[in-house]
Order: C-alpha cells, then structure tokens, then sequence
C-alpha cells in the first residue's frame, strides 16, 4: 500500500515538475524605459527618468537620452524602476511537493556533507520559479539543507534552461547548521531534558572535529604530505584560503555567542543566517563587523516576555546598530513574500532605501556580485523590474516588467494562467 501510495504521488507530482515557459531571448536592439521613477539605491532615487539598456547593459541614465536608431521604447511614466531583488536562503529549484519525494532534493544523506553543491541539483524549470519571478526576484540563494555540515550554496538567476544557463556565481559559502544549545519543548520531543543536553554537546563536539580534520587537511596539501584527495575536506579548503565564506545558521542568541567565540580561533569571514535573537546582540555584532541574513521578518515572539513586534522591529533594530545585514524569506514557495517582509519592516521604523538595499544590494555583495547586480548604476547589468507602484507594497507592488541581463522575461504563470482561463468562465 505504502508503495502504491509514493507511486501515485510521484505520478501526481509529474505534472507540475516543469514549466511551460521559455526563457527570454537575447535583446536584438537597444531598450528604452522611459520616464519611470529609478529606484538606483546606490544613489537614491531619479523621477521622470529615462534607462537605456544596450547588449545587456544599463548604458545611460537620464533625461533626454540620445536614443540608438530602431531602439524599442516602452514608456513607464508614473511607474517604478527597482534593480530586480535577491531572494538569499531559499530552497527553490530543489524542491517541488513536500509530499512528493522525488521532487525534493534538499538534503543529501549523512550530517557531514560539505562536498555538496547546490546548484547541481537545481531544477530551472521548477513550476515554482515563475511565481517567484512574478513577485520581482531575478536572483535566489539555492542552499542545501541538513543537520551540522549541509554543503554549498550557490546564486542562480531565474531565468534560465538549465543549471549552467541559471548559475550567476557559485559556490560562494559553506552552511552550518549550528547545534541547538538549549531545549526542545515542543510536543514532539520525547527525549529528556538529559538526553537533549547528552546529544547538543555530542553535536557541537563533531562540529568542532570536523573543522580540525579539514584544517589538517588543508595544511597537509599546502605542505605536499596529504597526497590523497577527499571532496568532503577539499570542499572546505576555501574556507581556509579566504575563496569560500561560512555561513552559520543560528537562531538562538546562546549559539550566536558560541559560534563567534569559536570564530575567535579560526577567523572566517563568517555570516549569521535566520539570526532570530540577533536584535539581542546587535551592537557586538556591529563591533565585530559580523553580517547577518535576517530570517524572521514575520512570526510570533519566541519567549512569553518578548514583545509582540519583536520579528518586525529586529531589521530597525540592526540598523540602528550599524550591523551589515540583509532581509531573507527562507524556503521556496515562501520566499515571493521577499518584497513584503522587507516593507513590513518599513513600517516598523527601517528606514526605506535601507529596506530596499537589504533585498537588493546587500545581498549582491553577500554573494559577491555586487560589481554587476544589486544596483541600477551605468556599466552594470540591466537585471531589473518595473512595478506599477510601491515594489515593498502588498497593495502597491504589480511587476509590469522584468529584464534579467537585457532579456525580457515572460512574466506569466500557473497560477495567472489559472486566474485568466477563469475570467472567461460565463456566469450562466
């Protein structure tokens, strides 16, 4: 029965595997968006502006731009021009149905796996990845999942044929999963509070042998008496070299102080990712010039004595303390609510153009990029979006236009498809 039950279910997941929407085709002239608001962030924001896009490239910016011959005008008056926002911490392209095994590729087998590359398991035609686009994200963090040592990361551009096509920069970190300090009290657990303790500090001792081996390592091929190669331990070499960052996800504010003191010895540019108690510790993470990948924009308070608006108010809070962070909506399906959380905490007292930095440019730079997206700056790529109103708006944001290096992506999905073939029902 239970084999019937998976196969009917990989059956049912078949369907909705890939989509049917081609990417964009390479520009065969020059573009121009005309009189929109430009959201730059890097220098503010230009009304009644004109963007002109050559061979992929944001060209010029300005009012009564010389314009190529034959170039395509499409007129944004009244609209905003925003740099297309970085989905950071998601799961999207390595899985589909959570109900559906064969869709889901999240995770590899073992709790040391840092030989793991994202990226190689990215489905471009996810059926999920057109939504996303839909709500304004050209780029997203494809990261694997696990319980200690997860593997690589990669950013991938939404617009692509395949995993080569769609790969923007990778691998560009190492994830940890750091081990939970205090106690599981959900119902769940059956284990004792004993048992719970026996097996964090068994956790955090593995973690802290697995980066004594690959120190070893990486000094035994440095000095030619480690001659044989082993891709976990070559996996994290970067680490050492400074080509590869760690990424710590820790959420606890006791674990945020154990993973910095053990970063003491090894000194890794190191970033904090979900960081839910991160507003407890925010000047002595702006001290120690540790960046943070904020999770919580939404969610109920963790402790009976936190306030309400704790998740809210926590990007306000790392602003104000002059700590380098970005706004995260981890997961896959979740993660077009981006534009939301990061104008929810707007709302909150976050500063605007710092929202909106911490969904685009901040995460270009956390991942390296920040020379070619992040921006609408002349030189870079003309990766962008044209939203009718606010962008950070639930009411507001309508993307009218996406452009991902120059090409035009097809902005349609399942579920407009959807809504559209329904519009027509008669009512009769």
């Amino acid at each position: 029965m239970k084999g019937f039950l998976g196969l009917l279910l990989f059956l049912v997941a078949l369907p909705i595997q890939a989509h049917n929407i081609a990417p964009g085709a390479e520009a065969k002239q020059a573009i121009l968006l005309q009189g929109g608001t430009l959201h730059t962030v890097s220098h503010g924001s230009l009304e009644q502006t004109d963007l002109l896009i050559v061979d992929g490239k944001i060209a010029a910016m300005g009012k009564e731009l010389t314009v190529p011959a034959n170039a395509q005008i499409i007129n944004v008056s009244g609209q905003h021009v925003y740099p297309g926002l970085i989905a950071l911490d998601t799961t999207l392209g390595l899985i589909e149905l959570e109900q559906a095994r064969p869709t889901n590729d999240m995770r590899e087998v073992g709790t040391v796996t840092p030989e793991v590359l994202a990226h190689h398991a990215f489905n471009a035609d996810s059926d999920i990845i057109p939504t996303i686009r839909y709500m304004g994200i050209t780029h997203a963090q494809t990261v694997p999942q696990g319980n200690l040592v997860n593997g690589r990361s990669s950013l991938m551009q939404l617009d692509g044929w395949n995993w080569r096509d769609a790969l923007e920069v990778g691998p560009v970190a190492l994830h940890v999963s750091w081990p939970r300090i205090g106690l599981n009290s959900a119902w769940w657990e059956r284990r004792t509070p004993a048992e719970q303790h026996k097996a964090n500090a068994e956790a955090y001792q593995e973690l802290l042998q697995v980066f004594v081996m690959a120190k070893a390592y990486h000094e035994g091929r440095l000095e030619g008496t480690q001659t044989r190669v082993d891709q976990r331990w070559e996996a994290m070499r970067g680490l050492f070299t400074g080509d590869l960052q760690l990424f710590v996800h820790a959420d606890d504010r006791r674990q945020l102080e154990q993973a910095l003191q053990f970063n003491r010895e090894y000194g890794f540019a190191m970033t904090f990712v979900g960081a839910r108690d991160s507003w407890m510790m925010a000047d002595t993470l702006a001290e120690l010039k540790t960046p943070v990948i904020f999770g919580y924009p939404y969610g109920l308070p963790s402790r009976v004595d936190d306030g309400y608006d704790t998740a809210y108010a926590t990007p306000a809070m790392l602003h104000a303390a002059g700590v380098d962070f970005a706004i995260a909506y981890p997961g896959y399906w979740d993660s077009r609510n981006l534009a939301f959380g990061a104008g929810n905490a707007v709302a909150y007292g976050l500063d605007y153009q710092a929202a909106l930095r911490a969904i685009t440019l901040t995460p270009a730079r956390f991942m390296g990029v920040d020379k070619s997206l992040g921006s609408l700056d002349v030189g870079k790529q003309a990766t962008l979006i044209v939203s009718a109103g606010d962008v950070l708006d639930h009411l507001g944001q309508r993307i009218e236009y996406m452009f991902i290096d120059g090409r035009e992506v097809n902005l349609s999905n399942r579920q407009l498809q959807l809504y559209e073939k329904y519009s027509e029902r008669p009512n009769n």
